[in-house]
């Protein structure tokens, strides 16, 4: 028997069992369609993760104050002269960034926007994780040495495509809604009793393209760090301190050298107490990227469980086939078909229930990933490959064909005698 004429029995043996070849095929095409999914979102994680990466840097580190931890009275906690002496004692430190926010009120021509998340900080802050579009200026080092009253707003981007849950939460408030429809691009705005002028708006990505990590967390507005202190200080010594510094080696391989570093520093500084603690922010995003790949896994479990089921179910399919044929087996086998044609013709059989199963769950999976794509908040999910849709559908018909080995091979040893005796 050559291929067309196989291929042509198998396509009669498949029809002509509809209802369990219907099962097998449903069963295999959502075990393909889970997979290609996972595929998709695990492709999806790992260039968002790289994308992350390179945003942040080779050598991220975040100097946090430690919690729960009791002050021993000898350390003034973690201030923004740290960040001056970290800066000054390692000059070849690509970034660093010293960080304090409050949420406080703003009042613009009349209106009064209650809790305005505003942030002190300094221009190395532009060094890392800049995605934004800016219209006016950045702060500078001069406005940072003259603790000048100068205000960077941050403009809300919206979505391209905003998902559905987005409108039961995370509705705007009263500062999105200002910032979206007042331009305030060299006016003055009053910051609780203080009058800054705004020389700079910023616009990040829309929510659901924004490639950063923690795109949340992004303050709405940004003054010099030592402006901050100054006005929004409460008048003592605690004035000075910084919520974290963000620090960048500008190398990965001198990440740990310059962490043992700046640990002596602060240990100096802060007379022995270990009141901070400095955290490797790629290993922070890779652990969460681990969590979420435990997902992934049992995504990818499901679809080989159903798979599996599908193959279980094609196993069913060519044991019926087999009863029902054996008459035809020994007329074959009677007129020169050797045993290999047999294994042969039903082997190609349950690959091709298994391949068209692979092929309609291929369209299913594209068309969930598309979905789900269009209802938006979904920035981690790729689109597959041509590769993946080939690779899914050559597994299915790899395994459909495997579970189908024992009864073809059981077909294939049958008597060719006692065959032709069955009725």
């Amino acid at each position: 028997m050559n291929a067309r004429e196989a291929l042509r029995a198998g396509v009669r043996e498949i029809s002509a069992n509809k209802f369990r070849s219907a099962l097998s095929f449903t069963a295999v095409s959502v075990g393909v369609a889970s997979l290609l999914y996972t595929l998709a979102q695990t492709q999806g994680m790992k260039q968002a993760l790289e994308r992350n990466l390179e945003l942040m840097g080779p050598g991220r580190m975040t100097i946090e104050k430690k919690r729960d931890y009791v002050s021993k009275g000898l350390s003034g906690g973690l201030t923004y002269a740290d960040a001056v002496a970290l800066r000054r004692e390692l000059p070849d430190l690509y970034m660093v960034d010293p960080r304090s926010s409050y949420s406080l009120t703003v009042h613009y021509g009349g209106r009064k926007l209650e809790g305005v998340d505003v942030a002190g900080t300094t221009p190395d802050f532009r060094k890392r994780d800049w995605v934004y579009t800016l219209r006016g200026r950045f702060l500078n080092e001069w406005d940072v040495a003259n603790r000048a009253r100068v205000a960077v707003l941050v403009q809300p981007a919206g979505w391209v495509k905003k998902p559905f849950w987005a409108k039961f939460w995370g509705r705007e408030d009263d500062y999105d809604k200002f910032a979206a429809r007042v331009d305030v691009l060299g006016q003055r705005v009053r910051i609780v009793d203080s009058v800054y002028t705004v020389v700079g708006v910023l616009t990040p990505p829309p929510r659901d393209l924004d490639p950063r990590w923690d795109s949340w967390s992004t303050p709405n507005a940004f003054v010099p760090i030592t402006a901050f202190q100054q006005t929004f200080g409460k008048g003592d010594a605690s004035a000075d301190l910084v919520d974290e510094i963000r620090v960048e080696t500008g190398d990965e391989r001198t990440l740990a050298a310059r962490r043992r570093q700046i640990e002596a520093i602060l240990k100096r500084r802060h007379r022995g107490e270990e009141d901070f603690e400095i955290k490797d922010q790629r290993e922070e995003i890779e652990s969460e990227m681990e969590n979420m790949r435990k997902y992934v896994k049992a995504g990818l479990a499901l679809g080989i469980v159903a798979l599996l089921a599908g193959g279980i179910g094609i196993m069913n399919v060519t044991l019926a086939t087999i009863f029902a044929r054996v008459r035809e087996i020994g007329v074959r086998r009677a007129i020169g078909a050797g045993r290999d044609d047999i294994l042969a013709q039903f082997l190609l059989e349950a690959a091709m229930l298994g391949a068209a199963g692979g092929l309609a769950g291929v369209g299913l999976g594209l068309g969930g990933v598309k979905w789900l794509s269009g209802l938006g908040g979904t920035r981690d999910l790729a689109q597959p490959t041509v590769l993946h849709c080939l690779g899914v559908v050559a597994l299915a018909s790899a395994v459909s064909a495997g579970f189908a080995l024992v009864p073809a091979w059981r077909a294939s040893r049958l008597d060719p005698v006692e065959a032709l005796k069955a009725e």
